[in-house]
């Protein structure tokens, strides 16, 4: 525990510093590319380094992930690499000299290396969030032994699995996902070169990238659609990005060579052709697209991208911003019937909220906005658990349910590994600028230093417990621009305020209040967003229903009983235990709520400055994100009161 503090503290006293680090997403990665976005975009990001942080529930998350990772050593996730290379040997299995990695990391696993790809990648982002060197550090060590690794291996690949199970994947021959582990160490290696500057990683994954190509290139036809049957993550987005970096035109082959008719094409064609597909195999393949989209302008690959996006969001999303049953689409009319302990896949929240970065720089839409937060806040700040930093698989709305937490040993899990990222990177999305101004699009405390303009822009807010966020500009000279303050479709009636005096808005929910004026260092605008009480029924049952407070789900809070031991973490001892828990949902649990359904605001009263609700029947109803260690209800059946 004095190791975890002392982490901490470093962290910490390292928050302000500056780094040179880059991001893939549009008007990032200056320098770095020698392919960059040529498609129309509306909106560029923000570099992360650029961003930072102040005191609130997000950069709380952001510390707990940053002790957690830091906790493990290089060592343990180096091992199955040395071994499947021959480069390491211990006595009695070096159990004397390495503490072996379980669960899906174990030295059985067909998954095996996953993690540090995911690693590879939380590093840098942490590092690009908070300029602390122990981040970059990390990062460089796994470097050093994976680029060790892949010198005894002779050929370029690079896993801690043999070259075998690629062979099973051409063959056709059973096997879990090899592609998509090689995509994590891809994707990490990329980010620890643009984020942290580790050119020994680029060099790394270009002699990847090279076998891959040798590979793949001799393949026919039938055997490249037998073989991308089997899930291979976002490989293809990596090797685009890879593409962008270098401007080898056999990565951009090998991007092409992982499209995926059977999926892609009737997207094109405007066709909700996802069925019971798996969904977290379905998004990463869009995103591909997306980054094709940006270095070729494609047009097919962004409209079937726009296309996707409002299909997921309109159709096959949950309250809380998730989607998914036991990972797979169902028919999104029979949407309360999917209501079980397995939906919400943590990873497809992951990739879509990458997706939606993507679109919104295309378009500049609100709408998408609105998507990012409420997922960003019901389900990615509500996956880890506050007491110990660990994190959930699933985000179960099964009424009388609860959160089940990974384990530091034994479960890296896939969402474990986007987990890692998941909670160092929530600087990202906060802000946006194009050469007319600067876009709000989320209020969390945090700085923003707009060098282009000369401006640091810093948001105070205590939102969401209260309705108000105010911006301070610091600047040396006066500069001329425009603030948009993202204007949510959850509020109404909004107040600005600028240096105490009252701005007209005439803008409505789901668009931009735009104010221009030349600023001067101490200018502040004080925003007053309103938040109420609505209800979301399910489409094909009006009588099943979620609360939401703004942009926030709440949670009935359903107490302890049934739950046993382990709970409400996972027990390594079962198999699948993430995919097969017994919740012992009490019998007599009470699912019912007599509301006023067409002004559910008169049905609960809020009880004090804390986000508590409480209803006429004695309900207490929280935001998702808090509801930890004990049983709710999300979605009620609904009585008309």
């Amino acid at each position: 525990m004095r190791n975890k503090s002392l982490i901490l503290m470093t962290i910490c006293a390292a928050l302000s510093t500056g780094l040179s680090a880059q991001s893939v997403y549009p008007g990032q990665h200056t320098g770095k590319m020698k392919k960059v976005t040529i498609a129309p975009i509306q909106v560029e990001s923000f570099d992360l380094k650029d961003v930072r942080l102040l005191p609130s529930r997000f950069r709380d998350n952001m510390m707990r992930d940053s002790v957690w990772m830091t906790s493990i050593a290089t060592n343990r996730l180096l091992h199955s690499f040395r071994n499947n290379a021959g480069v390491f040997a211990g006595r009695e299995g070096g159990y004397m000299t390495v503490k072996k990695l379980g669960g899906w990391e174990s030295l059985d696993c067909e998954l095996r290396g996953h993690t540090t790809g995911h690693l590879l990648s939380a590093y840098a982002l942490m590092y690009a969030s908070t300029g602390s060197e122990i981040f970059k550090l990390k990062g460089d060590s796994l470097v050093t032994g994976l680029a060790e690794v892949q010198a005894a291996l002779g050929n370029g690949y690079l896993s801690a699995y043999p070259e075998e199970l690629i062979n099973r994947n051409i063959r056709g021959t059973s096997v879990w996902a090899p592609w998509y582990t090689l995509h994590k160490l891809f994707s990490g290696l990329i980010d620890q070169y643009l984020y942290t500057d580790n050119k020994q990683a680029l060099e790394v994954v270009t002699r990847m990238g090279d076998w891959a190509y040798n590979k793949l290139k001799p393949l026919d036809e039938p055997t490249r659609k037998r073989m991308i049957r089997n899930e291979f993550g976002g490989v293809n987005e990596s090797f685009y990005n890879l593409y962008a970096i270098t401007g080898d035109e056999h990565y951009q082959w090998l991007a092409e060579f992982f499209y995926h008719n059977d999926v892609i094409d009737p997207l094109k064609e405007q066709r909700d052709d996802l069925g019971t597909k798996h969904t977290n195999t379905f998004i990463p393949k869009v995103l591909a697209e997306a980054r094709n989209y940006e270095l070729t302008q494609d047009n097919d690959s962004r409209k079937l991208t726009d296309f996707f996006w409002h299909t997921m969001i309109d159709h096959h999303t949950f309250a809380p911003g998730c989607s998914s049953d036991k990972e797979h689409y169902f028919d999104p009319q029979q949407l309360s019937k999917h209501l079980t302990g397995y939906t919400g896949e943590t990873c497809c929240t992951y990739n879509m909220l990458k997706l939606s970065r993507h679109l919104f720089c295309w378009t500049g839409d609100a709408k998408v906005a609105d998507y990012y937060e409420r997922a960003l806040y019901n389900h990615i700040l509500g996956q880890q658990d506050p007491e110990t930093g660990m994190v959930s698989y699933f985000l179960p709305l099964l009424s009388g349910s609860h959160k089940v937490y990974s384990t530091q040993e034994n479960s890296f899990w896939c969402c474990v590994g986007s987990g890692f990222e998941n909670h160092a990177k929530y600087g990202e999305a906060i802000y946006y600028h194009n050469d007319q101004g600067i876009y709000v699009n989320l209020f969390i405390p945090s700085e923003v230093n707009w060098k282009a303009k000369g401006i640091t822009l810093r948001q105070e807010t205590a939102f969401p417990a209260a309705e108000n966020t105010a911006l301070t500009i610091q600047t040396d000279k006066p500069v001329t621009t425009t603030i948009y303050l993202r204007y949510p479709s959850w509020s109404k009636n909004v107040k600005v305020n600028v240096n105490g005096k009252k701005v007209s808005v005439k803008q409505k929910p789901g668009s931009y209040i735009a104010v221009t004026r030349q600023w001067k260092d101490g200018d502040r605008i004080e925003a007053n967003y309103p938040m109420s009480l609505q209800l979301e029924t399910t489409p094909d049952n009006p009588q099943k229903g979620a609360l939401l407070y703004g942009p926030l789900v709440l949670a009935g809070e359903s107490g302890t009983e049934g739950m046993q031991a382990p709970a409400p973490f996972s027990d390594p001892a079962l198999y699948n235990d993430y995919y097969t828990y017994n919740y012992h949902i009490p019998a007599e649990l009470n699912t019912t709520l007599q509301i006023d359904q067409k002004h559910p605001g008169h049905s609960l009263q809020r009880t004090g400055e804390e986000l508590i609700f409480k209803t006429s029947q004695g309900n207490v109803l929280k935001p998702l994100y808090d509801l930890h260690h004990q049983c709710y209800v999300v979605y009620w059946d609904l009585i008309e009161k």
